[in-house]
């Protein structure tokens, strides 16, 4: 498994996913109690989003290094269809799922699904754009 700091663009202490499991496009993230987007014990709903944002960038890494290319700087373009449910705990584990929609040049739209325990806890489309 390739380090997670080598796969995306963000340093600490803005890291929200611990590892990338590549066969299934999923992330896997345990919520410290330290983290800045932490507040009264749970991920806040923006570390949230940004849990899917970096789950994305993951997999563009991954993808960029198993190709041989260097690993790309992306941004945030838009969030569509924002639901969340549920906020995780410090020190549950959640785990999120990208799927890509679709991809023109530079520019990709994915849906992103955070669960814990198997339950959906949010879910977003994002459109996302690569330099």
């Amino acid at each position: 498994m390739i380090p997670i700091l080598d796969l995306i663009p963000q340093r600490p202490p803005f890291v929200l996913v611990d590892a990338f499991v590549a066969e299934e496009d999923y992330s896997v993230f345990r919520v410290p109690a330290d983290h800045v987007l932490v507040y009264d014990g749970v991920l806040s709903e923006s570390g949230l989003v940004e849990n899917i944002a970096q789950t994305a960038a993951a997999r563009a890494g991954y993808l960029c290094i198993k190709e041989g290319r260097p690993v790309p700087i992306g941004y945030i373009g838009a969030v569509q269809q924002l639901d969340i449910f549920e906020l995780p705990a410090v020190g549950e584990e959640i785990r999120t799922t990208i799927t890509v929609k679709h991809q023109v040049f530079n520019s990709t739209s994915v849906t992103g699904t955070a669960y814990w325990k198997d339950k959906v806890i949010g879910s977003c489309e994002m459109k996302i754009f690569i330099v």
